[in-house]
């Protein structure tokens, strides 16, 4: 069974200028993801998918690099193009979307989630925080009653997707143009794990974290 991860990065992000290179714990803010990829035994070939091969001084060692079209750069074009393009020139059983947004995802993380695929009892992974609160949505509440409010530890979790990663077989793409499919396996993330990153204030509170980790260690 082969497994292939695929990292898509720009160079000329919009809401955050250059941000897959921003400095960050050390590093590129790409680094991270494909440096965790590699500790994961599972996976047979890392990708990092971009147009500007520019990229690959900014990422360590045994990572790939596919150049994409340029098109696939635009502000407009949907994460889905991206990946069907990239599924089309490379083949695998198991494809692992990551991406560098989050940095500190775990390979322990990443490598539960994938086992939940490879043993076939998910067809499909996906990293997720939990919140369990009062939750709203179009001006109504989603998740209790108000006429019989619970105590927040009895209340149904939502999960939030975090987007470090999608862990999918190529079926439930190519055949139902999914990253999620059908018998999904949440892996659950919290604190430094769940640290998306896609404005300013995001990278800003990721350095802050960062620190406090630094300290406690």
């Amino acid at each position: 069974m082969r497994v292939v991860a695929l990292v898509p990065i720009k160079l000329n992000s919009q809401r955050l200028p250059k941000k897959n290179v921003l400095p960050i714990a050390g590093h590129p803010l790409c680094w991270h993801i494909c440096n965790t990829l590699a500790d994961v035994e599972e996976i047979d070939q890392i990708y990092v998918y971009c147009s500007d091969m520019e990229v690959k001084r900014y990422l360590p060692d045994g990572v790939s690099v596919l150049q994409r079209p340029k098109w696939l750069d635009g502000d407009l074009v949907k994460g889905f193009d991206i990946y069907r393009e990239f599924i089309k020139q490379i083949d695998a059983d198991i494809y692992i979307l990551a991406h560098t947004t989050s940095p500190f995802i775990k390979s322990e993380s990443i490598e539960n989630a994938l086992m939940h695929v490879i043993s076939g009892e998910n067809d499909s992974a996906f990293s997720a925080e939990r919140v369990q609160t009062f939750a709203w949505y179009k001006g109504k509440p989603i998740n209790y009653d108000l006429n019989d409010v619970p105590r927040t530890q009895d209340m149904e979790a939502i999960w939030v997707e975090t987007s470090a990663f999608y862990i999918f077989k190529k079926e439930i793409f190519t055949e139902h143009n999914r990253r999620i499919g059908f018998t999904p396996y949440i892996q659950e993330v919290s604190g430094i794990e769940a640290v998306d990153i896609d404005e300013k204030s995001d990278y800003d509170r990721a350095c802050s974290m960062i620190k406090v980790e630094s300290i406690n260690e």
